[in-house]
């Protein structure tokens, strides 16, 4: 079965990404925010799914809304929807914006599948290869009865079946995941990591061949003083460099050192001296702050480093608008 495949990202389009929901304003307002997004060069919003907001929904309305955008999922874990179910999703949000849907899939974390789910968080690895192979045979309308080696699927074949069928991503942080998002998915989502870890972790991407997408979700906090946008920085760092996975991403990368008594002090029960232990430095390379001017110039490094396509997640805030206008491209 021949199976056309939708773009991963034109070659003649410079993408500029935005997380979206917009935290700090109901959903129901964000409409006239995302209209406005492709008048301000912005070529992409991209969801997420944790703790707040499904993944698809906010996608759903974003298509009407601004008919232009290309629309990304970053990331669906692939513990929590079962594997049809996922397919299923995915589809429809293609078969409804053809062209323009990235389904981006990860093994999230033990937090939120095996605390919040109660599912067990086994053999991630595993999980998110065996998804990836069961996804391109779904999502292409082929009949699937296979044992995997994390679940089994007998006699699955999709009802709906998108044209062009899109591009799926997977989310990794160190070597055997990033290989594997270059050799069997269209490329790779990475997030907590400075624009010059991006030279790090792109080559594993890229082994996989030519034309791999680089996503990244950026956490910029434009317009705030030093002071402030650190001791934010420090918050959100320490929240996620204690969970395993971040941990030993930036073990990989080389911030042992750098987060040392973070981590003593965190597990020790100290939460205000673990915060103060975070180096400034460490919280200017994962968090871009300043004035909006600079704060472009950062995200635009990652992207000479090699990220094909920056999702800014903005600091909550009353009215994301102005922030929004500001970081817009050149």
């Amino acid at each position: 079965m021949v199976t056309k495949v939708s773009a991963m990202t034109d070659k003649t389009t410079r993408r500029w990404g935005l997380t979206i929901p917009l935290d700090g304003i109901s959903f129901d307002q964000q409409r006239r925010v995302i209209e406005e997004l492709p008048d301000l060069g912005y070529t992409d919003v991209w969801s997420s799914e944790a703790g707040a907001g499904d993944a698809f929904t906010p996608l759903a309305l974003a298509s009407t809304w601004a008919p232009s955008l290309r629309l990304g999922t970053a990331i669906v874990p692939v513990y929590t929807r079962g594997p049809a179910t996922l397919a299923m999703s995915a589809a429809t949000l293609a078969a409804a914006a053809p062209g323009r849907f990235v389904l981006g899939v990860g093994t999230s974390s033990d937090v939120i599948v095996e605390k919040w789910n109660g599912i067990p968080f086994e053999e991630p690895f595993k999980r998110a290869r065996d998804t990836l192979r069961f996804l391109r045979s779904a999502l292409a309308g082929e009949k699937v009865s296979h044992e995997y080696d994390t679940f089994s699927v007998q006699g699955f074949r999709a009802g709906l079946v998108p044209d062009p069928v899109p591009p799926v991503l997977l989310a990794a942080l160190r070597p055997g995941m990033l290989r594997l998002a270059g050799r069997e998915a269209d490329g790779a989502i990475v997030n907590w990591l400075s624009a010059d870890d991006v030279r790090t972790v792109a080559p594993y991407v890229n082994e996989g061949g030519a034309g791999k997408e680089i996503a990244a979700r950026i956490f910029v906090l434009p317009g705030m003083d030093a002071d402030t946008s650190r001791a934010i920085g420090r918050r959100m760092i320490a929240a996620y460099m204690n969970v395993p996975v971040y941990r030993a991403f930036h073990e990989f990368l080389g911030r042992s050192d750098d987060f040392a008594a973070m981590w003593r002090l965190w597990a020790e029960g100290d939460r205000k001296g673990a915060l103060e232990a975070i180096p400034d430095h460490v919280v200017d390379d994962l968090i871009v702050h300043g004035a909006p001017e600079k704060c472009r110039e950062h995200v635009e490094r990652y992207m000479d480093n090699g990220v094909t396509t920056p999702a800014i997640a903005l600091l909550p805030s009353e009215d994301p608008a102005p922030m929004i206008r500001a970081l817009a491209p050149r």
